[in-house]
Parts: structure tokens; C-alpha cells; sequence
């Protein structure tokens, strides 16, 4: 497993991730400080890493960052998964706290994670209504005729 610059992704393949899992898992792992002292990971550390581990195993994007972290609009867009200038766009309209250095935009990573969260619920609160008014009106037993683009 190989962690490279600051903003790149760690790479690996999937047998050191099982193995690292397993380490964790089995309560084995161990943290050890600057001053060379090994210490058993406590609890919430080891819950954290194992939920960590099961979603890189699982191919999915994960982000660790300090809440009060300042990112830029660069590295806030990417974790939205949007364009910067979208991100521009949703700063400007007041949906994100932000604040200026020089003439630079900054966003608090608490600040973007609570906008990413109630978006996220928005969506699956939009698509779950969607679903059940299609349930109502039959269209899951529909089944479509040749040549029917609907």
C-alpha cells in the first residue's frame, strides 16, 4: 500500500487491504508514536479504520479531513463531485459559508460536509417520493411494448 503526494490517492491492491482488515479486525494493529511507544488501537480509532478499509475495498471514493481545515475551491469542487465554477456558483448564492484570503475563496470542510449531507438527503428524499408515485401509479408493473421509448 503506497500513499503518494498530499492529493493523490493511496494505491493498492486488494489483497493488502484484506490483510490490513484483518490486522485491525483481530484487535492486532497497533499505534505507534513519534517517541517509538506501540499502543492497541482504542475502539472508535479501530471502528473508524475497519469502516475506512471496507469502503476503499469496496471501490468507493474516502475523504479524511480536519473539520475546521480550510479547502480551496479546487479541492472542495472534487469532493462534491461538481465543476469549480458550479462551486463558485453555489458559494455565491449564500448555500455554503466561505470566507476570503486575499482574493481567494476558502470553505471550512464542516461547512461543505453539512452541505454535502443535506443535498445527499434532498436526493434520496426526492427519488424515494419519485418511487412511490410511480408504485401508485402502476408503472413498476408496466411492462413496455416494443419500440415503446417511455
Amino acid at each position: 500500500m503506497r500513499a503518494t503526494a498530499k492529493h493523490e490517492p493511496l494505491v493498492s491492491d486488494g489483497k493488502e487491504i484484506e490483510q490490513l482488515y484483518e490486522v485491525i479486525r483481530r484487535g492486532k494493529a497497533k499505534l505507534v508514536g513519534r517517541d517509538g511507544r506501540a499502543r492497541l488501537l482504542s475502539h472508535s480509532l479501530r471502528s473508524f479504520l475497519i469502516e475506512l478499509i471496507g469502503l476503499l475495498n469496496e471501490g468507493k471514493a474516502a475523504y479524511i479531513v480536519r473539520n475546521q481545515a480550510k479547502l480551496t475551491t479546487v479541492e472542495a469542487a472534487a469532493m462534491l463531485g461538481v465543476s469549480r465554477q458550479f462551486l463558485v456558483n453555489i458559494l455565491e448564492e449564500g448555500k455554503i459559508p466561505y470566507h476570503l484570503v486575499g482574493t481567494h475563496r476558502r470553505i471550512y470542510a464542516q461547512d461543505l460536509l453539512a452541505y454535502k449531507s443535506k443535498r445527499d438527503q434532498n436526493r434520496r428524499t426526492a427519488l424515494r417520493d419519485l418511487a412511490k408515485e410511480e408504485a401508485a401509479e402502476g408503472l413498476y408493473d408496466r411492462i413496455p411494448a416494443a419500440g415503446d421509448a417511455d
